[in-house]
């Protein structure tokens, strides 16, 4: 069986559904979080249509998550977001405002001009997206061509002026939840991602109660070692799973063409973070 599909998806959701796991949206986990829960995380990037397709195959299996939508075409859509609110899910805005904002600029600025022409643009595409459905998460976009970090703005501001709740990034106790991303279409990509990694204990070694030597969680590859990994009953008890849509597809030719281009882009990180 391929990975990165949406039957491999369905069995690993149904993996972490059989063991007892209770998926949240970030929003919940904030206000009441579970003793065993898997906070279900979308970064919309592109292929918007995707995230309809993920969000319909969750519901179904009677899971919600959170979405996080950038404000470009190929996430930002009217009716797509609409439909996957109405069914259940949270919807979140996926901020890039600083990293837009210095490629506007004509000459070289410092950190502060940066945060305060930013803040606006985060402020007006925050209420774009609330005239449509209800916010109260974000989460940055890596923006990894970027030198600048869209999370520069809480250096100088608090979200929580804008009606927001949290922020995975600054929100979440790593040294209890263990961070599993999609990143570079592979599970162990922290080569190949620029500010998609967290730091905590969590991070470090996989429970096995039936080892004695745990093995570490950057052995977690494909998703099918995720999969046996909930079977075994090896994982924590808290998780937050980041999901790309874009990268899920049952069909042979957007699978092929997400697996090329996800390979060249990688090759294109490795440089950068070297």
């Amino acid at each position: 069986m391929r990975d990165f599909t949406l039957k491999t998806y369905l069995l690993l959701l149904s993996a972490l559904k059989d063991n007892d796991y209770q998926f949240q949206t970030f929003r919940e986990f904030i206000k009441n979080p579970p003793y065993r829960s898997v906070i279900l995380r979308h970064d919309v990037d592109a292929k918007k249509m995707n995230s309809l397709r993920t969000a319909k195959l969750e519901n179904e299996l009677g899971i919600r998550g959170t979405y996080y939508f950038r404000i470009v075409p190929e996430s930002f859509d009217k009716e797509v977001i609409k439909q996957i609110y109405d069914m259940g899910h949270e919807v979140g805005y996926h901020y890039e405002d600083v990293s837009t904002t210095a490629l506007r600029q004509k000459k070289s600025v410092d950190d502060i001009m940066i945060a305060k022409t930013a803040i606006n643009s985060f402020k007006e595409n925050l209420n774009k997206l609330r005239r449509i459905v209800p916010v109260e998460t974000i989460c940055m976009h890596g923006s990894p061509l970027s030198r600048w970090d869209n999370r520069l703005l809480w250096k100088y501001y608090d979200y929580r002026h804008f009606g927001i709740v949290g922020e995975p990034y600054f929100d979440t106790d790593f040294d209890e939840v263990l961070y599993l991303t999609d990143t570079g279409r592979r599970w162990d990509g922290e080569s190949v991602s620029i500010r998609d990694k967290v730091e905590g204990k969590a991070q470090g070694k996989q429970r096995n109660r039936e080892q004695k030597h745990p093995a570490p969680f950057n052995n977690f590859h494909s998703t099918f070692d995720i999969i046996t990994a909930a079977r075994k009953n090896s994982l924590p008890d808290k998780i937050m799973l980041t999901v790309h849509p874009q990268r899920w597809d049952n069909r042979p030719l957007p699978w092929i063409k997400e697996l090329v281009w996800q390979n060249i882009k990688n090759i294109g990180k490795r440089i950068i973070n070297r």
